[in-house]
């Protein structure tokens, strides 16, 4: 029986590998702020907080800007709603299952911009975690599950706490982190189909679920995936 995960704490980084060669990459100034502009689903920007908690606890919206205080653009109907993890209580003794897979299948398509020091960390085929149904535990998050199974099969994983977006950062998975395949590479996750426009320490599972980390050349274009104010870049 899996362990369930205390939740993350409110900063810091953290990074585990056990059996891929450490080869971690340097990031440039440039590159940084390249990360600091994606969109959530990626991770934090850099902007001004104006927007105060409701009376209710619930997630207040600026009106200006019709976001909430972590930034998170208007979630489509009928999509879940982000679920801040400081208010969560895991229930340990709630078995849930859903289904999880990591893969990095868009670089085999993009090798002319991979980096060539980490072709001995690329799968041949581009899976890194086949799909497979994962026990989880009620109020767990997308993170919770991913974090507790790429260390329970000694799969490397980097991630970041991005306070202002209130949710870990996947900086990379295998040895493979953000920019190994261009300056619009990097981490992005989908449940169901879809991919969440808040960070995945934010998106509490239901039973059945189906998870899919996947590693983007483009900004999520080359999975099908137009973020908001960015199809013009």
């Amino acid at each position: 029986m899996p362990e369930p995960l205390e939740q993350a704490p409110p900063s810091g980084s953290g990074s585990f590998s056990e059996s891929a060669p450490s080869s971690g990459a340097e990031t440039t100034q440039e590159q940084k702020t390249e990360k600091e502009t994606k969109p959530a689903g990626f991770a934090g920007t850099k902007t001004e907080d104006k927007t105060a908690e409701s009376d209710a606890g619930q997630m207040a919206i600026d009106p200006e800007t019709g976001k909430d205080r972590f930034l998170t653009d208007p979630v489509p109907p009928g999509k879940p709603q982000p679920v801040e993890w400081q208010g969560v209580t895991v229930k340990p003794e709630v078995e849930l299952a859903c289904t999880l897979s990591v893969s990095c299948k868009t670089i085999l398509d993009n090798m002319d911009r991979f980096n060539k020091d980490k072709l001995e960390v690329l799968p041949a085929d581009g899976v890194i975690y086949p799909a497979r149904t994962v026990i989880f535990y009620d109020g767990e998050s997308v993170f919770n599950v991913l974090q507790r199974e790429m260390k329970k099969h000694k799969i490397h994983m980097e991630f970041e706490m991005t306070p202002l977006y209130n949710s870990n950062y996947i900086e990379g998975i295998n040895n493979i982190y953000e920019f190994d395949c261009g300056e619009l590479s990097g981490w992005m996750y989908k449940v169901n189909g879809w991919f969440p426009n808040y960070g995945c320490s934010r998106y509490q599972l239901k039973d059945g679920d189906v998870i899919e980390l996947v590693y983007t050349c483009d900004l999520g274009r080359d999975l099908g995936e137009e973020w908001l104010g960015q199809s013009g870049r």
